[in-house]
């Protein structure tokens, strides 16, 4: 099943080995973090710009940030190999708790942008992105939103508030909105909408049947006498008057051991006379041509099918 990707997440790596990435690769992914900044008004591209000036003064890290007009992964994600971020304190217990492993060796850690007294961040577009890439994260990782996604507040109580304490608190979002808005998301990026149907398909004035590309229109068309094809949009008729192309007159595709039998039939009973006394089967070495060469239609196997099984010999 395919995912629609709505925004573009854009590549701007830390330099590896540094104290912020140190490239080591994740085991798997097993749930996200949910974080913001803290930092009122920054921008995705002012923490990325941030964090690689910095890369060897500290530890602290993430893979994700969010703003209104970018996703930026600054530590492979979903753009590469997935590698260890350090978005969350080792001797916090409540991660290992939840989830069984650490956050900083099998959770994506995704930061959230915003602007309250500062800056000019549109939450509700960051938070569009936040909300969709949360959904991607699962898609691509085969997460439950229900179940994965735990906030850095509730990891680490006693010193962070991020994010549904501080920025979505901010912009009226409570944890559970949070969680269904990325369960929706989910589930509408990941829906297969049927095509839209252009042509329509007449024989006079009866609707056969709708198509959404104009050779498949036709090549059903084909098969009835005097059928037409309409554009749906403005009702003109686009091909008409066509041809009757009856499925008995397609070529038969035969399984050699077939063609023999038939070969076979042809040559015993070509002297047969059918239940109105005609000779049906003359000229055997035509129709054996015909098997042999593959242009022996439906129509006639069926007809010598028939004649061979209510044989009379002379």
């Amino acid at each position: 099943m395919s995912f629609k990707m709505k925004y573009e997440i854009k590549k701007q790596y830390l330099t590896p080995n540094s104290k912020r990435r140190s490239g080591i690769k994740m085991p798997y992914v097993g749930f996200v973090v949910s974080h913001d900044t803290g930092n009122d008004g920054s921008t995705a591209k002012g923490n990325v710009g941030y964090y690689e000036r910095s890369r060897n003064e500290m530890s602290a890290s993430a893979h994700t940030f969010i703003d209104h007009l970018d996703i930026i992964e600054c530590i492979p994600a979903t753009t590469g190999a997935p590698e260890k971020a350090w978005h969350v304190l080792y001797d916090i217990i409540m991660d290992n708790t939840m989830f069984g492993e650490d956050s900083n060796d099998i959770a994506i850690g995704v930061e959230l942008c915003y602007s309250n007294k500062k800056g000019s961040i549109n939450n509700k577009e960051a938070y569009k992105r936040f909300v969709w890439y949360h959904a991607y994260l699962c898609y691509k990782f085969k997460l439950d939103p229900r179940k994965k996604i735990v906030g850095h507040n509730e990891l680490d109580p006693s010193r962070k508030t991020d994010p549904f304490k501080n920025a979505l608190k901010i912009m009226g979002i409570s944890k559970a909105k949070f969680i269904q808005d990325v369960v929706d998301e989910l589930a509408e990026c990941q829906a297969t909408k049927p095509p839209k149907m252009i042509y329509a398909v007449y024989q006079g004035n009866n609707h056969l049947k709708d198509f959404a590309t104009y050779a498949d229109a036709v090549k059903h068309a084909e098969k009835w006498t005097n059928a037409n094809v309409r554009k749906i949009t403005d009702g003109s008729w686009v091909w008409s008057n066509i041809e009757e192309k009856d499925e008995d007159d397609e070529p038969m595709k035969l399984e050699q051991w077939q063609k023999t039998e038939i070969i076979n039939g042809v040559r015993k009973f070509n002297k047969v006379i059918g239940t109105d006394g005609d000779v049906v089967i003359n000229s055997p070495e035509v129709w054996v041509k015909k098997v042999e060469d593959g242009t022996l239609t439906a129509g006639e196997l069926a007809s010598l099918s028939f004649t061979i099984l209510n044989r009379t010999e002379k």
